[in-house]
Parts: C-alpha cells; structure tokens; sequence
C-alpha cells in the first residue's frame, strides 16, 4: 500500500525513466483475493511490477507479463474463471469467479515459470463461491475479516437525524405518506431470512436491492431489522425541522432531503455481475482506460440522454467550442428534439473509449449521475457538476483534490477546462487522486461493508421488535444444485445445537431420577 501511495508521487516524473526487467521476488503481490474468508462475486488481487533494483513500473511492463494459476488439490476439474487486467501504471488487478466451492485453494503468480513474491499463496480451509449459503454467525468477525472501517461519515450523517427507529409506527406512517404517490418495497430481515411486501406501480427495480440482500445474507448473519426502500430516482423525505422525518433508504441523496442513502443500484450490480452479465463495472473500467495520459487527447467529452437541461446546454456549448469540448446526446426522451440547437443524435460509444480524452465531464441526470465511480476509475481527469444531489461517497470527495469542479449553470467550464490545459501536470496529478480514491473506496468489498454497517448501526436504533408483517413474501435463495455448496459453519452449528438439546434431556433426566428416588 505504501507503495501504491508513492505512486501519486513518482508516477509523473519516473514515466520517462526505463526500468530494468521485471523481479519476481521483489514484485508486489496483496489484495482480499488472497484471503479465504473474503467471499465476493469476482475474488480480486493485485500486482504491482518492480524490478531489481525496487523501483516500481510506472508504465505497463506488457499485458501477458504475469501468468495465474488457481487451483484446488482436492478438485483437479476447479471451474475458476482468471482475467488479468493491465492497468497501464505498472500494476495489474487479476479478478477470479468460482462457480464451485473449493479446499485449499492454490493461487500461483508466475513471472517467465518463476514464483512470484511468496507465491504460491494458499487460501485453507473451505473457500466458498458467491452462490454458497455459508454466513459467518458473528457480524464482528465477518467486519474484521473484510477489514472493514470502523465507521462511515456518510452513514452517521444520515442516521443522526433519527434519535430511535419504531419500525411498528414507520410501517403505517410510511406507507400513510409516501405509499399511493410513489414505488417502495418494505423489506424485514428476521432469522437471516429476507422478507418483502411492495407498494406502488413501478416495482422492477427491487430485482437490485433482492439480489444485494440475498448476497449479504449468504455471507453473514445480519441483525433482524425492518426498513423501507425508495425505488424511484429522487429522495423523498423533505429537510423540514417542524417534522419528525421518516426513514427511508435511497440509492441517491440531496442537499433539500433527507433520506438514509445507500449505494446505487448501478454499482451495486456491477459488484454482484462482475465477470457475468455486466460490462461496466469497477474492475473492467481500471483494465481498459486507453492510452496514456501523454496520448490522450485534450479535450473534454461526454454523451448521454437528455435527462437535464444542463445536458442541452453542455451540447450547445460543444458546437460553440468544438476545439475544447466533445458532447453530443444520444437519445431525447424528456426535452423535444431541436437538431438546429442540438445537432443530431449520435450513436452510442463504449465507456471504455471515453478514455480516449484527457478530460470526463460528470454532469448531473433526473438526479446525480450515476456514471461518477466508473469516471473517477479510469486514468483521465474528471470535471464534476456542481450538485445539490449525491451519492453515498460525495463526502469523501474533495475538490482539486479529487476533481476539478464545475459551476451548476456551465459558465465556468470552458474557463476549467482550459485551466487543465494550462496546468497539465496538476490536471494529472487530480486524475490520479481521483483514480486512487475510486480503487481503494468503490471495490466490491467496500460496497459489502457500507451495507453491513448501514444495517447494523439501523438495527441498533429500532426500539420494537422487527417482525414479517402481513402480505410479505419470503425472498427464496436462489437454488444451485450444479454446484451446491457445503457449508461447515452450518454443520458446526447443528452439532452445537445437537449436543446443546442432548445435554439438555440428560440434566431433565438427572431430575427426574432425583425427584423419583428421594
């Protein structure tokens, strides 16, 4: 890590430095992939290159330089998918899915058929696939398993606002405000199980948050607790002191609301359908961010929907200044199509050809947008709307740091952009803090311990029993039986409740005979 952290120092100056080749011995290898009680979709790690005399590579030693192998003594067959990504910076991030449950796992990183750092790394004891139901009983040690934080900032500013939660009045006040205007799903998780009853027309997108919970749940034992989620795009309960808010859980947050926000939907799949049927997503965006930021071109690019009138305008803007800016709409579905002020549609463009530019413009939709985590992750700098609307990380992100900042009505962009022009190497030095910020604060085993925490500290709030009320349904785990899993913490736990029941009857027939002799 130490390392990583140098990079931000040292990248721009040792670029034009050459390296001598590759050391196997002094390379970097670390990463939760290489820790048998991290249960993710896609299982990742990292390298970073150094050579002999240790430094490390601030440019890609090649693509196919690192060879890995997994595999599982007890199963010659191991069904494991391997994608290494090369990140451009020296380093590479190899991601993995099981589609089985293994012993032992072996993970070998080769450099020319030499071992790599302490490689092979052993993963012991049973090591389990997503679809495996195998929760960890206590929350505590699953935390510190996954290293996760101890607290998040954005977590206890939302949960400061409510003194106590009674989840017996918010499912008739809840649903009395909010339940004839607007989509919810009302979810209780008793035993572990998860349960929901849905309100509202527009009810498609529960498929995210049932499939996140049916993940958690399979990982770790989640405190029993009783909320309600908000399925449409804008935050519903309104900043008014005069009120005693209700909470509501969104994938989105604003300055003039007050709703408990989760991560989004959309990085939220992405974390589950890494290396399934998704293509955007963290991992993907750091293997694929084109050319180096010396060959990039300097200019600003966005596409998208007319999803906001700033949209228009930054269009408008671009044909005013083609030199400067590339933005173009793809679709009109809001605002009425004037090609004369608009110019026509343009096709779709891979994500990962956005990278092709220097600079990303993030420009706010129906509320933020949602694209942010995806932009921060490649290696150009990202121009971020000025927004009353955010996402569960904005308050980590600082500005100049992390971003260059954009006023909400455009009139300062063309000024930003040609400062980044002017100020190439600071304009760099962001992207890369940018960058950082994305791999070390939006993986897939943060997104796990922003959700834990988020329901743990929610459960310690409630002050009535969270119970399945009438009309919910149970969300089923979805059944793998190709591949199904055996799960030793639960065979553990039957024997203790075996041996526990058989004491039990021995101390009630120690008292019978007692009663019966005297």
């Amino acid at each position: 890590r130490r390392r990583l952290c140098e990079r931000l120092d040292s990248q721009s100056a040792s670029s034009t430095l050459r390296h001598g080749p590759p050391s196997a011995s002094k390379t970097l290898i670390w990463g939760p992939g290489l820790e048998t009680n991290i249960v993710l979709p896609a299982r990742f790690f990292f390298i970073q290159t150094v050579d002999s005399t240790g430094r490390n590579f601030t440019t890609s030693p090649g693509e196919k330089t690192f060879e890995v192998k997994i595999t599982s003594p007890t199963d010659p067959y191991a069904r494991i998918w391997i994608q290494i990504l090369d990140r451009n910076d020296g380093s590479f991030l190899v991601r993995y899915r099981m589609y089985a449950s293994y012993t032992d796992l072996h993970i070998q990183i080769l450099l020319k058929d030499k071992l790599v750092a302490k490689s092979p790394y052993v993963l012991k004891g049973a090591v389990y696939h997503e679809s495996c139901d195998c929760p960890e009983p206590s929350g505590a040690l699953w935390e510190k398993n996954m290293h996760c934080p101890a607290s998040f900032s954005q977590i206890e500013s939302d949960l400061s606002v409510f003194p106590s939660v009674d989840p017996d009045h918010n499912t008739h006040e809840i649903l009395k405000r909010f339940g004839k205007r607007h989509s919810l799903c009302h979810y209780t998780i008793k035993n572990n199980q998860v349960y929901i009853k849905t309100h509202g027309e527009h009810v498609g997108f529960r498929i995210f948050m049932d499939a996140f919970l049916l993940s958690l749940t399979r990982k770790v034992k989640l405190p029993d607790i009783e909320f309600f989620v908000n399925l449409g795009d804008w935050p519903l309960e309104k900043r008014q002191a005069s009120e005693k808010p209700s909470p509501i859980f969104s994938w989105c947050g604003s300055n003039d609301t007050q709703d408990i926000v989760m991560p989004t939907y959309d990085l939220t799949e992405s974390v589950l359908e890494t290396m399934g049927r998704v293509s955007l997503d963290m991992m993907s965006v750091q293997g694929h961010t084109g050319s180096v930021w010396e060959q990039k071109i300097s200019k600003a690019f966005w596409r998208g929907r007319d999803s906001r009138k700033e949209r228009l305008e930054l269009v408008k803007l671009a044909r005013a200044n083609p030199d400067m800016l590339d933005a173009a709409l793809t679709n009109f579905f809001f605002f009425k199509h004037d090609e004369s002020l608009y110019g026509p549609l343009v096709k779709h463009v891979s994500f990962f050809d956005f990278f092709k530019y220097k600079y990303q413009i993030n420009v706010d939709g129906t509320v933020a947008a949602y694209r942010l985590p995806y932009l921060l992750a490649g290696d150009s700098v990202v121009f971020k709307h000025d927004s009353i609307y955010y996402e569960h990380f904005y308050k980590q992100l600082q500005p100049w740091v992390h971003y260059i900042p954009f006023k909400a009505d455009l009139s300062d962009l063309l000024e930003k952009i040609q400062w980044a022009r002017d100020h190439d190497e600071e304009a760099k030095r962001i992207a890369l803090a940018g960058q950082q910020f994305a791999r070390t604060h939006l993986m897939g085993d943060s997104i796990f311990c922003y959700y834990f925490k988020l329901f743990q500290k929610y459960a310690e709030l409630q002050v009535t029993e969270p119970k399945v009320r009438d009309g919910m349904e149970l969300v089923e785990q979805p059944k793998d039986e190709l591949f199904p899993c055996y799960c030793a913490r639960k065979k553990v736990a039957y024997v203790f409740l075996v041996l526990t029941e058989i004491n039990i009857m021995g101390i009630l027939i120690c008292i019978h005979l007692i009663y019966f002799t005297q």
